[in-house]
């Protein structure tokens, strides 16, 4: 398979069919249910933890570069959400969209006070 992610260009539909591919291709689609998928995501987003576990939190992260064990748990994530929404037909960022517009009903951004006539 060609490697089609150019970051700069590359769709989420098209993460998702290269993903899709992927697992197709390596006959996994039988292991990837959406509870073995949930569990991936959960145990993926500990190892994301585990690598700031006991920081502070007021230095910057070190090794963030895209080559970097932070990188790849997040790309661990990443790609198990993918599959999770691909098997269940879920369009990501139709639901990130519409998430966000909840989110905006019910959190609004603070309007910036009116300045009072001199």
């Amino acid at each position: 398979m060609a490697d089609p992610i150019h970051a700069s260009t590359t769709t989420i539909a098209e993460l998702q069919a290269w993903l899709d591919q992927f697992a197709s291709e390596r006959d996994w689609e039988q292991f990837h249910t959406p509870k073995n998928l949930a569990m991936s995501i959960a145990i993926e987003a500990a190892e994301i933890m585990e690598l700031v576990q006991w920081q502070d939190g007021s230095a910057p992260l070190e090794n963030t570069a895209n080559d970097s064990p932070m990188a790849e748990e997040i790309a661990d994530v990443l790609s198990y959400l993918l599959r999770l929404a691909s098997v269940l037909k879920i369009d990501p960022a139709l639901a990130l969209a519409l998430k966000i517009k909840k989110n905006a009903i019910k959190y609004p951004a603070p309007t910036a006070p009116r300045a009072t006539p001199q």
